[in-house]
Protein backbone atom coordinates (compact mmCIF):
# COMPACT_ATOMS: atom_id res chain seq x y z
CA UNK A 1 0.00 0.00 0.00
CA UNK A 2 3.02 2.64 1.12
CA UNK A 3 4.43 1.67 -2.47
CA UNK A 4 1.42 2.18 -4.60
CA UNK A 5 0.32 5.51 -2.61
CA UNK A 6 3.81 6.59 -3.25
CA UNK A 7 4.74 5.68 -7.03
CA UNK A 8 1.25 5.03 -8.71
CA UNK A 9 -0.92 7.10 -6.60
CA UNK A 10 1.20 10.24 -5.41
CA UNK A 11 -1.10 12.82 -2.99
CA UNK A 12 0.39 15.94 -4.30
CA UNK A 13 0.19 14.97 -7.90
CA UNK A 14 -3.44 14.72 -10.30
CA UNK A 15 -3.18 11.57 -12.25
CA UNK A 16 -5.20 12.29 -14.88
CA UNK A 17 -2.09 13.68 -17.47
CA UNK A 18 -0.14 10.85 -16.34
CA UNK A 19 -2.97 8.17 -16.82
CA UNK A 20 -5.59 9.32 -20.07
CA UNK A 21 -7.30 6.02 -19.34
CA UNK A 22 -7.54 3.06 -16.69
CA UNK A 23 -5.65 0.63 -18.45
CA UNK A 24 -2.82 2.87 -18.82
CA UNK A 25 -2.87 2.99 -15.50
CA UNK A 26 -3.23 -0.37 -15.38
CA UNK A 27 -0.09 -1.14 -17.42
CA UNK A 28 1.33 0.83 -15.09
CA UNK A 29 0.82 -1.25 -11.96
CA UNK A 30 2.27 -4.34 -13.71
CA UNK A 31 5.31 -2.79 -15.01
CA UNK A 32 6.06 -1.76 -11.30
CA UNK A 33 4.87 -5.50 -10.33
CA UNK A 34 7.61 -6.70 -12.43
CA UNK A 35 10.24 -4.57 -10.97
CA UNK A 36 9.40 -5.52 -7.38
CA UNK A 37 8.90 -9.16 -8.02
CA UNK A 38 12.41 -9.07 -9.67
CA UNK A 39 14.71 -7.88 -7.28
CA UNK A 40 15.58 -8.84 -3.76
CA UNK A 41 13.08 -8.88 -0.92
CA UNK A 42 15.08 -6.82 2.43
CA UNK A 43 13.15 -9.22 4.74
CA UNK A 44 13.05 -12.57 2.82
CA UNK A 45 16.48 -11.48 1.07
CA UNK A 46 14.84 -13.60 -1.81
CA UNK A 47 13.20 -13.25 -5.35
CA UNK A 48 9.23 -12.73 -4.75
CA UNK A 49 9.36 -14.62 -8.35
CA UNK A 50 11.38 -17.24 -7.14
CA UNK A 51 9.66 -17.70 -3.72
CA UNK A 52 6.25 -17.13 -5.02
CA UNK A 53 7.21 -20.53 -7.26
CA UNK A 54 7.77 -22.44 -3.83
CA UNK A 55 4.76 -21.30 -1.96
CA UNK A 56 2.36 -22.59 -4.88
CA UNK A 57 3.29 -26.12 -4.27
CA UNK A 58 1.79 -25.59 -0.32
CA UNK A 59 -1.41 -23.32 -1.40
CA UNK A 60 -4.42 -24.56 -1.68
CA UNK A 61 -6.14 -23.69 -5.62
CA UNK A 62 -8.67 -21.73 -6.14
CA UNK A 63 -12.18 -23.61 -7.31
CA UNK A 64 -12.62 -23.69 -10.74
CA UNK A 65 -16.55 -22.45 -10.36
CA UNK A 66 -17.54 -20.12 -7.02
CA UNK A 67 -19.23 -21.70 -3.97
CA UNK A 68 -22.72 -21.33 -4.40
CA UNK A 69 -23.56 -21.07 -1.21
CA UNK A 70 -23.12 -17.55 -1.37
CA UNK A 71 -25.64 -17.73 -3.66
CA UNK A 72 -28.69 -18.79 -0.81
CA UNK A 73 -30.76 -21.89 -1.64
CA UNK A 74 -31.64 -23.73 -4.54
CA UNK A 75 -35.15 -23.86 -6.60
CA UNK A 76 -36.28 -25.11 -9.81
CA UNK A 77 -38.10 -22.86 -12.22
CA UNK A 78 -41.73 -24.00 -13.43
CA UNK A 79 -41.85 -25.67 -16.00
CA UNK A 80 -45.59 -24.57 -16.46
CA UNK A 81 -45.25 -21.33 -15.33
CA UNK A 82 -41.57 -19.80 -14.68
CA UNK A 83 -42.06 -18.76 -11.17
CA UNK A 84 -39.66 -19.96 -8.32
CA UNK A 85 -41.42 -20.17 -4.87
CA UNK A 86 -39.01 -18.18 -1.42
CA UNK A 87 -40.94 -19.06 2.02
CA UNK A 88 -44.38 -19.58 0.07
CA UNK A 89 -44.05 -16.00 -1.76
CA UNK A 90 -44.08 -16.79 -5.59
CA UNK A 91 -41.48 -14.63 -7.77
CA UNK A 92 -41.11 -14.94 -11.54
CA UNK A 93 -38.01 -15.60 -13.57
CA UNK A 94 -37.13 -15.35 -17.06
CA UNK A 95 -39.16 -18.30 -19.17
CA UNK A 96 -36.44 -19.67 -20.79
CA UNK A 97 -34.93 -20.84 -17.69
CA UNK A 98 -38.02 -23.40 -17.15
CA UNK A 99 -37.11 -26.06 -15.32
CA UNK A 100 -33.56 -25.36 -14.78
CA UNK A 101 -32.25 -24.93 -11.46
CA UNK A 102 -31.63 -21.39 -10.02
CA UNK A 103 -30.59 -19.86 -6.70
CA UNK A 104 -32.12 -17.60 -4.45
CA UNK A 105 -31.16 -15.27 -1.67
CA UNK A 106 -32.71 -12.17 0.47
CA UNK A 107 -31.06 -9.21 -0.58
CA UNK A 108 -32.57 -6.85 1.82
CA UNK A 109 -35.92 -6.26 0.96
CA UNK A 110 -35.17 -7.63 -2.37
CA UNK A 111 -35.04 -11.87 -3.19
CA UNK A 112 -32.25 -12.05 -5.52
CA UNK A 113 -32.32 -15.37 -8.15
CA UNK A 114 -29.43 -16.10 -9.56
CA UNK A 115 -28.37 -18.52 -12.53
CA UNK A 116 -25.12 -20.53 -12.53
CA UNK A 117 -24.25 -21.28 -16.76
CA UNK A 118 -21.64 -21.92 -18.67
CA UNK A 119 -20.82 -17.97 -18.30
CA UNK A 120 -20.80 -18.22 -14.58
CA UNK A 121 -23.47 -16.81 -11.76
CA UNK A 122 -25.65 -14.13 -13.70
CA UNK A 123 -28.67 -12.59 -11.84
CA UNK A 124 -31.84 -13.23 -13.81
CA UNK A 125 -33.97 -11.74 -11.84
CA UNK A 126 -34.90 -9.09 -8.85
CA UNK A 127 -37.94 -8.97 -6.93
CA UNK A 128 -39.42 -6.76 -3.74
CA UNK A 129 -40.62 -9.21 -0.92
CA UNK A 130 -43.89 -10.54 -1.42
CA UNK A 131 -46.29 -12.46 0.46
CA UNK A 132 -48.30 -15.74 0.00
CA UNK A 133 -51.07 -15.50 -2.49
CA UNK A 134 -49.21 -12.19 -3.64
CA UNK A 135 -46.77 -13.66 -7.02
CA UNK A 136 -44.22 -10.82 -8.28
CA UNK A 137 -43.91 -10.81 -12.18
CA UNK A 138 -42.25 -9.16 -14.05
CA UNK A 139 -43.80 -8.66 -17.95
CA UNK A 140 -40.46 -9.06 -19.18
CA UNK A 141 -39.40 -12.62 -18.37
CA UNK A 142 -42.89 -14.14 -20.21
CA UNK A 143 -42.80 -14.76 -23.69
CA UNK A 144 -45.63 -13.14 -25.70
CA UNK A 145 -48.61 -14.81 -25.57
CA UNK A 146 -50.21 -16.43 -27.98
CA UNK A 147 -52.64 -14.83 -31.08
CA UNK A 148 -55.71 -16.40 -29.62
CA UNK A 149 -59.44 -17.08 -31.55
CA UNK A 150 -59.72 -13.44 -32.45
CA UNK A 151 -56.29 -13.45 -34.48
CA UNK A 152 -56.36 -16.68 -36.42
CA UNK A 153 -56.15 -17.28 -39.64
CA UNK A 154 -57.52 -19.88 -42.06
CA UNK A 155 -55.03 -22.58 -43.27
CA UNK A 156 -55.94 -24.76 -46.16
CA UNK A 157 -55.89 -27.81 -46.01
CA UNK A 158 -57.03 -29.02 -49.58
CA UNK A 159 -56.23 -27.32 -52.87
CA UNK A 160 -59.42 -26.06 -53.32
CA UNK A 161 -59.49 -24.15 -49.89
CA UNK A 162 -55.65 -22.91 -50.82
CA UNK A 163 -56.63 -21.68 -54.07
CA UNK A 164 -59.79 -19.59 -52.80
CA UNK A 165 -57.85 -18.01 -50.02
CA UNK A 166 -55.49 -16.78 -52.54
CA UNK A 167 -58.11 -14.33 -53.86
CA UNK A 168 -57.30 -11.94 -51.40
CA UNK A 169 -58.16 -10.34 -48.07
CA UNK A 170 -61.62 -10.83 -48.68
CA UNK A 171 -61.61 -14.37 -49.19
CA UNK A 172 -60.16 -14.59 -45.80
CA UNK A 173 -63.36 -11.95 -44.32
CA UNK A 174 -65.69 -13.69 -46.33
CA UNK A 175 -64.48 -17.56 -44.99
CA UNK A 176 -64.45 -16.20 -41.12
CA UNK A 177 -67.12 -14.16 -41.03
CA UNK A 178 -69.44 -17.03 -42.57
CA UNK A 179 -67.64 -19.60 -39.30
CA UNK A 180 -68.78 -16.60 -37.03
CA UNK A 181 -72.12 -16.73 -38.40
CA UNK A 182 -72.67 -20.67 -38.04
CA UNK A 183 -73.37 -20.64 -41.63
CA UNK A 184 -72.46 -23.94 -43.79
CA UNK A 185 -70.72 -22.26 -46.55
CA UNK A 186 -67.53 -22.47 -45.01
CA UNK A 187 -67.39 -26.09 -44.34
CA UNK A 188 -68.83 -26.62 -48.14
CA UNK A 189 -65.96 -27.20 -50.65
CA UNK A 190 -69.14 -26.59 -53.54
CA UNK A 191 -70.01 -23.47 -51.97
CA UNK A 192 -66.76 -22.38 -51.95
CA UNK A 193 -66.26 -22.70 -55.23
CA UNK A 194 -68.72 -20.96 -56.49
CA UNK A 195 -67.98 -18.26 -54.16
CA UNK A 196 -64.73 -18.40 -55.94
CA UNK A 197 -66.12 -18.34 -59.38
CA UNK A 198 -68.07 -15.26 -58.87
CA UNK A 199 -65.64 -13.47 -57.05
CA UNK A 200 -63.20 -14.33 -60.05
CA UNK A 201 -65.91 -12.68 -62.66
CA UNK A 202 -65.73 -9.25 -60.79
CA UNK A 203 -61.81 -9.32 -59.58
CA UNK A 204 -61.48 -5.38 -59.34
CA UNK A 205 -64.81 -5.44 -56.79
CA UNK A 206 -64.12 -6.75 -53.37
CA UNK A 207 -67.37 -8.53 -53.98
CA UNK A 208 -66.21 -11.34 -50.90
CA UNK A 209 -65.45 -8.68 -48.64
CA UNK A 210 -68.63 -6.61 -49.16
CA UNK A 211 -70.53 -9.99 -48.27
CA UNK A 212 -68.36 -10.83 -45.57
CA UNK A 213 -69.52 -7.29 -43.63
CA UNK A 214 -72.84 -7.37 -44.62
CA UNK A 215 -73.04 -11.24 -43.62
CA UNK A 216 -74.59 -12.51 -47.03
CA UNK A 217 -73.50 -16.26 -47.14
CA UNK A 218 -76.20 -17.45 -49.45
CA UNK A 219 -75.37 -19.47 -52.77
CA UNK A 220 -77.00 -16.24 -54.82
CA UNK A 221 -75.79 -13.63 -52.74
CA UNK A 222 -71.89 -13.22 -54.37
CA UNK A 223 -73.99 -12.49 -57.61
CA UNK A 224 -76.32 -10.50 -56.49
CA UNK A 225 -73.66 -8.05 -55.26
CA UNK A 226 -71.82 -7.94 -58.34
CA UNK A 227 -74.81 -7.32 -60.28
CA UNK A 228 -75.29 -4.37 -57.97
CA UNK A 229 -71.83 -2.87 -58.55
CA UNK A 230 -71.59 -3.31 -61.94
CA UNK A 231 -75.44 -1.61 -62.90
CA UNK A 232 -75.70 0.80 -59.91
CA UNK A 233 -74.96 3.86 -61.10
CA UNK A 234 -72.56 6.17 -58.72
CA UNK A 235 -74.78 8.50 -56.29
CA UNK A 236 -73.82 11.14 -54.30
CA UNK A 237 -72.55 10.40 -50.40
CA UNK A 238 -75.23 12.03 -47.84
CA UNK A 239 -73.21 13.60 -44.92
CA UNK A 240 -75.24 14.97 -41.57
CA UNK A 241 -74.84 18.84 -41.03
CA UNK A 242 -76.95 21.61 -39.17
CA UNK A 243 -79.45 21.76 -41.90
CA UNK A 244 -79.94 18.35 -42.90
CA UNK A 245 -80.28 15.48 -40.92
CA UNK A 246 -79.68 11.46 -41.65
CA UNK A 247 -82.62 10.59 -39.41
CA UNK A 248 -86.12 10.07 -40.99
CA UNK A 249 -88.49 12.76 -40.96
CA UNK A 250 -92.09 12.48 -39.21
CA UNK A 251 -93.91 13.83 -41.97
CA UNK A 252 -95.57 10.20 -42.67
CA UNK A 253 -97.13 10.29 -39.09
CA UNK A 254 -99.29 13.90 -39.39
CA UNK A 255 -102.28 12.28 -40.84
CA UNK A 256 -102.14 9.34 -38.27
CA UNK A 257 -105.53 9.05 -36.39
CA UNK A 258 -107.55 11.41 -38.69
Amino acid sequence: MRIAKADLVPTAANLLPAYATFAALEAACDAASATFNARVHRVTRRVPDELLAEERRRLHPLPAAPFTLAFGATRTVGTTTPMVEVDGGQYSAPAHLAGEVVWVRDHGDEVVVVHVGRAGPVEVARHRRTTPGNPRCDPAHFPPPPAGALARTPRPATPQEAAFLALGPGATDWLMAAAAAGSGACGADGRRGDAGGVARTGDRRPALAVAAAAERFAEADLAAILTHQARAAAGSALTASEQHSLQAGTAAWASFGR
